[in-house]
């Protein structure tokens, strides 16, 4: 089965269109799947037409998957409202507020041909102000906080037809760096891991379709100093074997700093594979992808035919787009917008609005 090994790759495309030498690569490549980002975003028609041209292109029907989580990671933003950030629904304090955000993420994101959304953030927030990549976007406090408001967000999404995926595994909230630029190296006791972070990824390895693993070392948790994305004994021995997870598994984007600095391109993919991932994000390296599959192929073939399966059985549980319309796109923002009334108050929304250029200050009076 090397000649699928494109399905193993989750990757960026550069543009708001694909033009005919990417195009090309594509059909050669056959990546498993696609991740949209700003960069991809110019209009509602022009995404769901980029969208069911990722579509065609495909030979296997891909996953196509965006960060759509709320407040500043929401790629639809662009567009459309921005939705409240899941720190603002969690001091709100009102689940069903959080229900309903699920909700109108999934018809958003099937409007527009998602059949993946990159949330919920399972880690807990110790530090609302720390410099670690997650202000604002996690649900608690506490693990027992994450897990009842995620828990909302996540059946809401997945009732709506969206699959979903619990990150960072196993938690970037101890982190005192930003892995988009450096390699955090985290000293932290296990007991009080089990008790905090690992409590919430246990709880939610029965109820998410998938898992990002972030690139952080926990001591406690393997004693080879590597990012938790290539370490088999974080994915196939913890999250797999202990905590029983059987969905799809996914490293976050391996054109981080944290994986950049520490290892070569060819090793990362070789590496992330044998550690237990099914697909392999590379978000910015388009350029490099017929390479990234050419590594894929030299890989051994069980490792190669398990991610492979377990790719497949994913894809059986996507759901197709819904029929685009410009009038339900409206009335879907529309609602966006009163969501983050009820959450923000009216005064308040409206002045982030008109701080993000979408409103005019006359219209605040």
């Amino acid at each position: 089965m090397t000649s699928d090994a494109g399905q193993l790759l989750l990757v960026g495309i550069p543009g708001k269109e694909i033009d005919a030498d990417t195009a090309a690569m594509l059909r050669r490549v056959q990546p498993g799947g696609f991740i949209l980002f700003g960069r991809n975003i110019g209009s509602p028609e022009q995404l769901r037409k980029l969208i069911d041209d990722l579509r065609d292109i495909s030979s296997v029907e891909p996953v196509i998957t965006i960060d759509q989580e709320g407040g500043r990671v929401s790629r639809l933003r662009l567009i459309g409202e921005e939705p409240p950030n899941a720190q603002q629904l969690r001091d709100k304090g009102d689940p069903a507020l959080v229900r309903r955000h699920g909700e109108l993420t999934a018809k958003l994101l099937r409007l527009f041909g998602f059949n993946l959304d990159l949330c919920p953030v399972l880690d807990i927030s110790f530090d609302d102000e720390a410099d670690n990549s997650l202000r604002g976007r996690c649900y608690g406090r506490t693990a027992e906080q994450v897990i009842a408001l995620a828990g909302e967000f996540n059946d809401a999404l997945r009732g709506g037809g969206v699959l979903s995926c619990g990150k960072h595994f196993p938690g970037y909230t101890m982190a005192g760096e930003d892995p988009h630029h450096g390699f955090p190296v985290i000293a932290r006791d296990r007991e009080v891991m089990e008790a905090n972070e690992l409590a919430v990824f246990r709880h939610f390895a029965s109820s998410v379709d998938s898992m990002m693993i972030g690139h952080i070392h926990y001591a406690c948790l393997d004693g080879e100093v590597r990012p938790a994305s290539l370490s088999p004994a974080i994915i196939n021995s913890l999250l797999r074997e202990d905590m029983g997870f059987d969905g799809l598994i996914m490293t976050d984007d391996l054109d981080m700093g944290a994986i950049l600095n520490t290892v070569s391109f060819e090793d990362m993919l070789a590496l992330g594979l044998a550690a237990g991932n099914d697909l392999l994000m590379i978000c910015h390296r388009v350029d490099l992808l017929a390479d990234a599959r050419a590594v894929l192929e030299k890989q051994p073939a069980a490792l190669l035919d398990a991610a492979l399966e377990r790719v497949a059985c994913f894809k059986q549980r996507m759901s197709p787009p819904t029929v685009f319309s410009p009038a339900e796109f409206q009335t879907i923002n529309r609602d966006i917008w009163d969501l983050r009334v009820a959450v923000l108050g009216e005064e308040r929304a409206w002045e982030k609005s008109v701080e993000d250029g979408k409103r005019s200050p006359v219209e605040l009076y």
